[in-house]
């Protein structure tokens, strides 16, 4: 089964700066879909302002209710969303384009973000709430409304400080998370550029490269590089990436496709099925076909 991608409406109730999707503002939502979305190419700022709802999400179960602050990553599944009648929430949806211009303004954005994909929720206070939607309401009215040539910069620039202010909020709520500057660490704009092209191609290549020495050829750069640059942006090694996201690849074939065991090694070139099946159990903690008879919906395979 494919999973249909989630991508941000037009029309009335959003709001935009021209034709562009690279930050759109949701003031309202409406039904929520069925069954299971895939953010493809942006990701989601909720807060729930009203009721209460809940998704799984990333491996977790995110319950939702007034207060609450979720991200939603990009190239991730959301399923089982429900919601009370009363449920309402404010939404920005961000495309990659918007983090590239905060980081060269010089913040750390996409790798907190990867970090925080397993803590994406935090339940905000009262003065934290007037912070978040105050920007919101700037926000929108400066994509509205303003008229200067620089509306451009100043829409992300505006963006920039909420997400910030964001993301702040999220460490507060996880405050064992680890972060570059815990360890004293300058980045530099060059090594918040290639971790995120790195992380880009991880992206496209959907699980089916995992060797470290074939990302390093592709971003011209020796793998010992590579790892040094990773680790001082991000506290992470290129290893634990690949392996992330390689999981994450296997999990949406077994749980949202009819493929073989044989059909999906083949797929992420794997060298057989048996050594697919070691490499699944080693990353999702059981075999291919438990996970699939574990998770998978009757009914979908």
């Amino acid at each position: 089964m494919d999973i249909p991608s989630l991508s941000p409406r037009r029309g009335k109730g959003t709001v935009r700066v021209g034709d562009s999707d690279d930050i759109v503002l949701m003031e309202h939502i409406g039904a929520l879909p069925k069954g299971a979305v895939k953010l493809l190419t942006h990701g989601i700022w909720l807060l729930c302002t009203e009721g209460r709802a809940q998704s799984d999400y990333a491996g977790q179960r995110i319950e939702l209710k007034k207060g609450d602050l979720v991200l939603y990553c990009a190239h991730n599944v959301a399923e089982n969303l429900l919601a009370s009648a009363d449920f309402d929430c404010k939404q920005i949806w961000f495309s990659r384009v918007s983090l590239w211009d905060m980081n060269q303004q010089g913040e750390q954005t996409l790798m907190d973000m990867v970090t925080l994909i397993k803590h994406p929720k935090v339940s905000l206070f009262d003065d934290e709430i007037a912070l978040w939607e105050g920007y919101f309401r700037l926000l929108s009215s400066r994509m509205q409304e303003c008229t200067s040539p620089a509306k451009g910069s100043i829409v992300h620039m505006l963006f920039g400080a909420l997400v910030l202010e964001s993301l702040s909020m999220l460490r507060r709520a996880h405050e064992g998370l680890n972060r570059s500057e815990d360890h004293g660490t300058i980045n530099t704009l060059r090594g918040r550029r290639l971790t995120e092209r790195f992380i880009q191609l991880l992206e496209d290549c959907d699980g089916r490269t995992r060797r470290i020495d074939d990302f390093a050829k592709q971003l011209n750069v020796t793998p010992k590089y590579l790892a040094r640059q990773l680790k001082e942006v991000s506290d992470h090694t290129p290893s634990e990436y690949i392996s992330m996201y390689t999981a994450k690849a296997i999990e949406r074939r077994l749980r949202f496709t009819d493929m073989t065991m044989q059909e999906i090694a083949d797929d992420l070139n794997f060298a057989s099925a048996s050594f697919f099946g070691r490499y699944a159990k080693e990353h999702l903690g059981m075999t291919p076909l438990e996970y699939r008879k574990k998770f998978q919906k009757a009914g979908e395979v």
